[in-house]
């Protein structure tokens, strides 16, 4: 593999690729009904990239922790500081002056109550990286809460109420995704005979599919409940409850039967299923609370 700049060292470390998670602060854009109003979309846009930076900022200080434990693993030791195609103290100048420009544009640009949340979301990030990680189930719950946080963000930034439901649903399809990424990295560490992520010693497959059953029956029907009476336009948006299910399924099917072991932003970037269920949502959502309410 060629040694990359350290231009584009610092911006592969950044992980743009998993900024995709941060579209979930456009939920309260969507359904507030105010997509189609240019100063709550800028508000909501403004706070996806706050969201951003304060990730980016995350993934560097978590690759400074565990650059070691990656120079071991068979694809992270590729990451830029694992594989010294950055160095350590340019990272440590780099996250927190993306956490501080993060933080800066959100109290400035936004409102106290989102600037308020970015910092909330840092620290989270920061414990996340620092110790709740290695804790069983903690792990999971606290990347939950980061979604949460999003969604709650993004409500705050267009001044709409977050449903209960749609927080509920939300954390249920976060906890589904760290659950499913925990089987991900068991199986491959089990294949690979590798042991890399402390916390997989405490997970073993069995409980992990148990788990991936319960997230995934909670995020199905928290979701179905929420469309049965949503704010605007009432039961016509279980009309949107066949993507969501769709995708979910095929996101199983691809870890479960494909033995699928990208991240979830690369399995949504290069799958067509899921990018079908994806679009069929939104066109579906959008022609339900904009055209036809």
């Amino acid at each position: 593999m060629p040694r990359r700049s350290p231009l584009r060292a610092a911006i592969k470390t950044g992980r743009p690729k998993e900024w995709i998670k941060n579209v979930f602060v456009f939920a309260g854009l969507l359904f507030s009904g105010k997509f189609n109003q240019s100063h709550e979309v800028v508000e909501a846009f403004v706070t996806f990239v706050a969201f951003c930076l304060i990730s980016s900022a995350g993934y560097f200080v978590n690759d400074l922790i565990d650059v070691e434990l990656d120079r071991k693993h068979p694809k992270k030791r590729f990451r830029p500081l694992a594989a010294r195609e950055l160095s350590e103290g340019i990272a440590k100048a780099i996250a927190p002056g993306l956490a501080i420009v993060a933080i800066a544009i959100a109290f400035a640009t936004v409102n106290w109550e989102v600037g308020l949340m970015v910092v909330g979301y840092g620290v989270a990030q920061m414990a996340y990286s620092l110790g709740l990680k290695q804790i069983v189930i903690v792990d999971v719950m606290t990347l939950a809460g980061l979604f949460i946080l999003r969604v709650a963000a993004g409500a705050s930034a267009v001044d709409a109420h977050a449903s209960e439901w749609l927080l509920l649903c939300t954390g249920f399809l976060a906890a589904f995704l760290g659950f499913t990424k925990r089987r991900q990295e068991a199986v491959s560490e089990l294949h690979e005979g590798t042991s890399t992520r402390p916390v997989l010693e405490h997970y073993s497959l069995p409980f992990l599919d148990q788990m991936v059953s319960l997230v995934t029956t909670g995020t199905v029907i928290s979701y179905s409940i929420y469309t049965v009476n949503s704010p605007l336009i009432g039961s016509r948006m279980m009309l949107t409850i066949p993507p969501v299910v769709y995708g979910i399924f095929r996101y199983l099917y691809l870890i479960y039967d494909r033995s699928d072991d990208r991240s979830m932003a690369q399995i949504v970037a290069g799958d067509r299923g899921i990018q079908a269920a994806g679009a069929s949502y939104a066109i579906i959502a959008f022609l339900l609370l904009y055209v036809f309410k």
